[in-house]
């Protein structure tokens, strides 16, 4: 009798019967037999002992239907650009929508708000979390994740965190060669506008407009670098800061197309003609650069590519700590390309304005 009791609960247990017996949902017992890191250790242990107690073993059938099932993937943002965030989320939900794939959608503030914002995603059974810029450099967030066993993919990160696989650029090239493009014009006074100090991103971007001006000879000036936030307001500011200068950069390279399209604005209300006074070239090729006069010339940035890489990435990752392994993480870095509008110009002197009433 005792054998063949034993023998029908081998049989006929099913997750619903370990979840009774454990006092849990069907869903934790999942996350236990899949190995995953958001269970409390007493919990583990209770369902352990529950599947023990049961004689309970998953059916190799189910669990490969389970492999099967819907993938559910955070988007947490905060990226003050709404060009950049259109054609990020392009990219993401072409993919899903091919991919069995179900995106949560998350705005959060910077902070403790993205990093409650992240457990919350993860409470509500989302398995991984795509981070573009500005989270993707939020060294807290980052930390709740890996506390967490959470799968994350960052994009656009000028360094990538270790532990984590992630979607780039290469930040420094691009911007060396887009320096280097403007002093092939004959512009000597280059101005730059750095981006948010807080990402990654904008460190590498200086440095290679740095190192284009030395790999030309052009000494480095204080004066004609100036600090943003990647956002239009920020950029109507610095532009206004450099265009005050005494002798003021007769080409201005800003970090994002926001902060060049602000210039541009800056530009038009001074007098001052765009390209012919003033060279304008930004960052990204967001469908801002080519909805205001003149077209921006900038760095194409395949942003909806990248998010579409980083979704796949994530998606694979999922997959394979279903399949109980453990994916080895990756960095892609995509190729960017330096696309020319009309923006930008050979500088031209202009005649000095003289005074008619002075002979």
């Amino acid at each position: 009798m005792n054998q063949q009791t034993s023998r029908r609960q081998r049989t006929n247990a099913t997750i619903n019967d370990v979840a009774r017996k454990a006092g849990v949902s069907p869903m934790t017992v999942s996350r236990v037999l899949n190995g995953e890191g958001n269970v409390r250790a007493t919990t583990r242990e209770t369902v352990n002992a529950a599947i023990a107690a049961l004689n309970y073993s998953p059916n190799p059938a189910a669990r490969s239907l389970a492999g099967a099932a819907p993938i559910r993937i955070g988007l947490l943002y905060s990226n003050p650009s709404a060009a950049y965030l259109s054609e990020f989320l392009v990219g993401s939900l072409d993919y899903a929508s091919r991919a069995n794939i179900q995106i949560v959608v998350e705005k959060c503030g910077a902070g403790e708000q993205a990093e409650e914002a992240a457990k919350r995603l993860l409470r509500g059974g989302v398995e991984g979390i795509v981070l573009p810029p500005p989270l993707c450099d939020s060294t807290a967030l980052l930390q709740v994740l890996r506390d967490a066993n959470g799968l994350a993919v960052t994009v656009a990160s000028g360094h990538p965190a270790p532990g984590f696989s992630a979607v780039s650029i290469d930040d420094h090239r691009a911007a060396f060669d887009m320096t280097r493009h403007i002093a092939a014009l004959g512009h000597q006074r280059i101005g730059f506008i750095i981006g948010n100090p807080d990402q990654t991103a904008s460190e590498r971007r200086l440095a290679g407009y740095r190192d284009a001006l030395d790999s030309v000879g052009i000494p480095y000036a204080e004066g004609l670098v100036a600090q943003g936030l990647f956002t239009y307001r920020s950029g109507l500011d610095v532009a206004e800061h450099l265009l005050d200068a005494e002798n003021p950069p007769t080409a201005i390279f800003a970090s994002n197309d926001d902060m060049a399209a602000a210039t541009v604005a800056v530009a038009h209300r001074r007098g001052i003609d765009v390209p012919n006074d003033l060279t304008v070239c930004g960052f990204d090729d967001t469908a801002l650069a080519t909805t205001i006069w003149p077209e921006l010339t900038t760095i194409h940035q395949p942003i909806t590519d990248m998010s579409l890489a980083a979704v796949e990435l994530l998606a694979k990752e999922i997959r394979s700590r279903r399949a109980g392994h453990r994916a080895k993480e990756q960095h892609l870095q995509l190729d960017f390309q330096l696309v020319r509008r009309q923006s930008d110009a050979a500088p031209r002197r202009r005649p000095p304005v003289t005074d008619p009433r002075i002979s």
